[in-house]
């Protein structure tokens, strides 16, 4: 990082130390204490069989609350739906207690649904618009590449006219082109 970086960190961190100990009402002095930091030991987490309430089950993420005999169930992970024999998914809940698993699976069906739908429209609508823009730029491109090739085409055919004003001016001053004007002609012996 450079120099600069560095400086406006360390700039924040001090006015944010400032400003936390001026709302804490403590000195700005900072006093050197030793603490022993211990590592936290992960929260133990009950067996889903001993939870009562759907609540506290669906707290877990591996539980399943079944409504039918109002148990707490381990969810089945070898399955990605659970099937029957463990609950009616009508009477699953997973996640939270207010959706059953049923309509949960079909409200992510139909936002994913959406969802894909909304990316391909977009998709589709962006290349059209990227290819109409293409074309529409090729046909302009094409215009005025036939524009040139017109304004070369009429430079040309100027320049050649000019040209054979000047050689035919050049041929009736040496007498190569007979001339109804000019009373003279080259007298040819036979």
């Amino acid at each position: 990082m450079d120099k600069s970086r560095v400086f406006a960190s360390m700039l924040v961190f001090l006015l944010m130390r400032v400003a936390f100990c001026v709302s804490e009402g403590t000195p700005t002095t900072t006093t050197t204490t030793t603490t022993i930091t211990t590592t936290a030991l992960p929260p133990v987490r009950k067996p889903c069989k001993t939870m009562t309430s759907c609540e506290t089950c669906l707290a877990n993420v591996s539980c399943l609350w079944c409504l039918t005999n109002s148990s707490c169930m381990d969810y089945p992970v070898s399955y990605v739906i659970p099937p029957a024999s463990v609950c009616k998914l009508s009477q699953a809940r997973w996640g939270v207690c207010w959706v059953n698993f049923e309509a949960l699976i079909i409200a992510m069906a139909v936002v994913c649904g959406t969802l894909l739908l909304a990316i391909t429209v977009c998709c589709c609508y962006c290349y059209c618009c990227c290819k109409r823009r293409r074309s529409s730029s090729f046909d302009r491109d094409d215009e005025q590449l036939a524009r040139r090739r017109e304004e070369i085409r009429q430079r040309a055919d100027e320049r050649r006219g000019e040209r054979k004003v000047k050689h035919d001016e050049i041929r009736k001053k040496y007498g190569l082109i007979p001339d109804s004007d000019h009373p003279y002609s080259k007298f040819e012996n036979e």
